[in-house]
């Protein structure tokens, strides 16, 4: 379908985020101290692990993006669509929501068969979220929010070439009680609360933290069709940690964490007319942001939980971590796709998908001790996933057809690393990285399951195999005039494994695979503090060169995935984070992108060089000013707004068509009051306060293009309560 499975493409911009909270105390090194501020108004810094050790964000030589935990909640980040909604360099769409696709830089992938892996991954507490539906979690008490831009091509488990987005949650601490709790309430009948609880056992030894969080609202979609309402939310997440501390120099970490969705399918529209089909005659335009007719509510049902263990061993000449995890993955998920019913159109369709997905990975790294003048780690790693998959379409034309396609994927990867900063003078330091990757597949597809009165080829049952590896790198050279200044110049590469189609039209489609793709980086980035740190401007200019690019096209009622050939993306980023005097702040960023194809025949007679990449907008800029008014001793009163530009966006590779979205602008707000006594908070909150009216997706089929609406205006009030 053109598309209900496209290429997400994102510009490539420059980080956006504020660096409010120093880092909570983790499992592994102790964070290097920071030095306290000259000023009042100087800004706080933030600890990464970007690099998989703890460094101020200002000394990585790493276009990153960090939200930390204060931002975290009173922004209302919860999911990964509200990281992208403020980071230029990031981008989301729900196609549905809960097989969310994410982009970083222009490069993601709309291959969601069990066979495909995402161009830009996300992972938690380090450990790699490896199907699109598994990524379901709640940004209730974490520490921060990392988004790395670029190919991440050697430090980071199952190679990516877009880069990565890493959450990070709070981990127990062993020397207090503590203890805090939040609810909200707004409109659409929405009711929230999350909390956490941190326990000391063992004489200081040992503690546990326990955290939970309970989401609903109403739908924001009506349908006149059933009655019911769309869109809506039911999720329940938790996560329960115990950290144990024998000695000094041996730590142990386990987590348990879990997610279960409840909610009804995503408000589909007709949105446009595809006049070059003659089905067009059809359909009716239907862009009403507030109703759809569709002939079932549909459902979008998720259940996914994970175990992860981690140990950390000092020793005389290293730190030695082991790292292993297991996730399992159960999701459901039918809706109606064309926004109406056999009253109000003559073809009626629908479609989802049925997966469940079990995937483990371990990872043995050693690295230097806190405070060594050479920085490296070094390791290996490994990653299994099995993956039973169904993708169903319905269709009625007079008569009703299903098309069922039966996945069974199986992965075996494994990874060698190492990275090492050397430095050869007291303001220049070198920087080497690189990594083997080895992944193997076995993969079973079959179309026999299906009753289509519909399908144009016979039907199949194939299996294949199929074996990628790469050697990736990164190298590079940094260089510090001054404390607070850092240029640096970064080479690296990144690597994503081949695959097979997930519904292909024919015997020989379903085993003619895919090939790896690739990304090579080059970037130059200047990060600096003026002011006594009340001023922070940090620039990057890169271009990307990307080869097989994994693209998606339209093969009558299936979609085939191919290499496209070769993009160049040429980028420019800039953030500015200032505090002109106490109780202000003004947060800006700006991402320039040229994405472009340079070689893309997708078929015989179509030559998509020179166009844009689908879903890469040229311009993204971000703004996030605030105000904090002292009241005295009756507390602190902060007005903080959020707004975001995002130009024009071409949604599918062509350029030409319905499939476009014009430029769009958001604005938050929240108004935070907090006593004397930082106790409680009391937040007036509301998004997307203009009301405006976006398409989050949309793709073309049977002559007309179908898509669904962001969110319309919320608003609520959440009280926080900590001990």
């Amino acid at each position: 379908m053109k598309q209900m499975t496209m290429n997400r493409r994102v510009l490539a911009c420059g980080v956006a985020a504020t660096a409010l909270a120093a880092a909570s105390p983790g499992l592994a090194q102790t964070p290097p101290a920071v030095p306290a501020p000259t000023q009042t108004n100087a800004i706080d810094e933030i600890v990464v692990t970007a690099q998989r050790r703890n460094e101020r964000l200002q000394d990585v030589p790493v276009t990153v993006t960090a939200f930390g935990a204060q931002e975290v909640q009173q922004a209302r980040i919860r999911e990964i669509d509200d990281v992208a909604t403020r980071t230029p360099g990031l981008n989301f769409d729900a196609f549905p929501a809960s097989q969310p696709r994410i982009a970083i830089r222009g490069i993601g992938s709309s291959d969601r068969g069990a066979a495909g892996d995402p161009s830009s991954a996300v992972f938690l507490d380090e450990i790699y979220l490896g199907r699109p539906a598994a990524v379901a979690f709640d940004a209730f008490d974490v520490s921060r929010i990392e988004v790395l831009k670029g190919p991440q091509g050697t430090l980071y488990g199952r190679n990516v070439v877009g880069g990565a987005v890493n959450v990070v949650t709070n981990r127990p601490v062993f020397d207090r009680l503590d203890a805090a709790g939040e609810v909200t309430a707004g409109n659409y009948k929405r009711l929230e609360g999350a909390a956490y609880a941190n326990v000391p056992l063992l004489e200081g030894k040992a503690a546990v933290r326990a955290s939970g969080s309970w989401r609903t609202h109403d739908g924001y979609v009506k349908n006149t069709f059933t009655g019911g309402r769309v869109e809506d939310q039911d999720t329940r997440s938790g996560r329960l940690q115990l950290a144990i501390q024998p000695r000094e120099e041996v730590r142990f970490l386990w987590t348990v964490d879990g997610t279960r969705d409840r909610a009804k399918g995503p408000g589909q529209h007709v949105l446009d007319l595809d006049e070059t089909d003659d089905l067009s005659a059809f359909w009716t335009v239907d862009r009403d942001r507030k109703r759809t007719a569709g002939s079932t509510d549909g459902y979008q049902n998720r259940d996914t939980w994970g175990v992860r263990g981690q140990l950390d061993w000092d020793m005389p000449f290293a730190t030695l971590t082991y790292l292993g995890s297991y996730r399992d993955l159960d999701y459901h998920a039918f809706y109606d796709f064309d926004g109406g019913n056999p009253t109000t159109n003559f073809i009626d369709i629908a479609g989802g998908n049925d997966e469940d997905s079990h995937f483990s990975s371990h990872e043995i790294r050693l690295s230097n001790l806190p405070g060594g003048r050479v920085q490296w780690v070094a390791g290996f790693y490994k990653f299994d996933s099995k993956t039973l998959r169904k993708d169903v379409l319905t269709l009625d034309i007079g008569g009703r057809g299903t098309e069922i396609f039966d996945q069974d994927a199986r992965l075996d990867s494994y990874a060698f690393f190492g990275d090492v900063t050397v430095p050869v003078t007291d303001k220049i330091s070198l920087i080497g990285g690189l990594r083997y990757s080895k992944d193997k597949k076995d993969y079973r597809v079959s179309n026999t399951a299906g009753d289509s009165i519909f399908r144009a080829e016979e039907t199949y049952d194939v299996s294949v195999s199929g074996t990628y590896d790469a050697v990736t790198y990164r190298a590079g050279v940094n260089y510090h005039p001054a404390e607070d200044q850092l240029f640096y110049a970064m080479i690296s590469k990144g690597f994503k494994s081949g695959g097979f189609q997930d519904t292909p039209s024919s015997a020989v489609d379903a085993a003619d695979g895919f090939e790896p793709e690739y990304a090579t980086q080059y970037e130059i980035g200047q990060k600096a503090a003026f002011l006594n740190g009340a001023l922070i401007w940090n620039n990057t200019i890169y271009v990307l060169k990307y080869s097989d690019l994994q693209t998606r096209r339209t093969d009558g009622l299936a979609t085939v995935t191919d290499n496209a050939g070769k993009a160049t993306i040429k980028g420019y980023e800039t953030y500015l984070s200032w505090r002109p005097f106490k109780g202000v702040r003004l947060v800006a960023s700006y991402g320039y992108t040229d994405a472009r194809f340079d070689e893309f025949v997708p078929e015989p007679g179509e030559n998509f060089a020179g166009n844009r990449i689908s879903r890469t907008p040229k311009h993204k800029v971000v703004l996030s000013p605030s105000y904090d008014l002292a009241l005295g001793d009756r507390g602190d009163l902060r007005f903080a707004v959020d707004y975001r530009y995002e130009s024009h966006i071409f949604d599918d590779n062509s350029n030409t068509g319905p499939e476009q979205r014009p430029a769009s602008t958001f604005v938050d707000g929240r108004i935070v009051y907090t006593p004397a006594s930082d106790k409680l908070a009391i937040s007036l909150w509301g998004k997307n306060l203009t009301n405006e009216v976006t398409r989050t997706y949309q793709g073309t089929f049977l002559g007309a293009n179908f898509g669904a609406y962001a969110p319309p205006r919320t608003f609520g009030l959440t009280v926080s309560l900590k001990m």
